[in-house]
């Protein structure tokens, strides 16, 4: 099966969505507003819970800081919608969506909408009395941001390089490989979720040695919330010690998955080598993140570092499907 050119033109269009996607989930923009234009907004800033409770010493200069990048994330998430919803009108148009594709296309367009939703409602969140959006929200959002991107990359891939037809006869050995990818996309994205609750109540600043937790593999106070099962979303010990294990978990799976990439399908082992090197500068980002006491610019590259990861997971197991 041969890509056609109309294929490709879908294709980079649904790769150009999914950069978007990663662009808006670590854009950084500056604004330039007006004195009075900054001091109007920052008294309407001061008279809500998140000043009232926590960041009542704040300056004018720090909440411009935090409004450049908020502002930059919105309007980054509007440009995705136009980005998409004005070439998909036109491949329409022209006939080059069609059957299932216009259906899977249009999909992306629905959970679009939802992932902004969801962005709106998390942070709706943090406008009432706790000034702290939810982690469960934010978990969300973010799930929802990489499950748009992995859809849209794994249907570009897909029209750039067809995969094995359906039906095609597969090797024991090649076939336990395909199913090890499998399990490593949805690991990546549990790990994601689970950084999404790390991030949400500020786990990342406390417990900040490697390998141990202040001197334990798993800290004693890391089951003391009743019901137990609470313990996994709101205890700091317990949430980070989830999101280390699922990397040491990591750790040990990717690099096999690698190797009978690298041993089973010469084809597919570009994506195999930059899995392992990438699954190293993202393990060094998470540590020193951790050590740092979560920096913005390392929280940032760390969380970019994820996608990255996602998109490299999703690239090696379409690799060993084609072959």
């Amino acid at each position: 099966m041969t890509t056609t050119n109309s294929q490709r033109a879908v294709a980079w269009w649904l790769f150009a969505c999914c950069a978007l996607v990663f662009l808006t989930m670590v854009v950084g923009g500056v604004t330039r507003l007006s004195h009075a234009d900054w001091l109007e907004l920052f008294a309407k800033y001061q008279q809500t819970p998140e000043f009232i409770k926590r960041n009542h010493d704040m300056t004018l200069e720090g909440f411009q800081f935090i409004f450049w990048w908020e502002w930059a994330h919105r309007l980054s998430g509007r440009l995705i919608g136009v980005v998409f919803f004005l070439p998909y009108v036109w491949f329409l148009v022209r006939g080059r969506l069609r059957g299932a594709l216009a259906g899977k296309v249009f999909g992306f367009f629905i959970l679009g909408g939802l992932q902004g939703a969801m962005g709106w409602y998390m942070v709706k969140s943090g406008l009432v009395d706790d000034p702290r959006v939810s982690q469960y929200r934010l978990a969300a959002h973010l799930g929802l941001a990489f499950l748009l991107f992995g859809l849209m990359y794994w249907t570009g891939l897909g029209m750039l390089q067809p995969r094995r037809a359906a039906g095609a006869m597969w090797q024991k050995s090649a076939l336990a490989t395909r199913r090890l990818g499998n399990w490593l996309v949805a690991l990546v994205f549990i790990m994601v979720l689970s950084g999404a609750l790390v991030a949400g109540i500020r786990a990342g600043l406390a417990y900040n040695t490697f390998p141990l937790m202040n001197g334990h593999f798993l800290p004693p106070e890391a089951f003391v919330v009743e019901p137990l099962w609470l313990n996994f979303f709101t205890n700091m010990a317990t949430v980070q010690f989830d999101h280390r294990l699922i990397a040491w978990a990591l750790m040990g799976l990717i690099p096999w998955f690698s190797w009978r990439i690298w041993t089973e399908t010469p084809t597919a082992r570009l994506p195999a080598a930059v899995l392992t090197l990438w699954l190293a500068v993202q393990v060094g980002l998470g540590i020193a993140t951790l050590l740092l006491q979560v920096p913005v610019a390392l929280g940032a590259a760390h969380q970019a570092g994820a996608m990255v990861l996602f998109g490299i997971v999703l690239w090696a197991n379409h690799a060993i499907r084609r072959a």
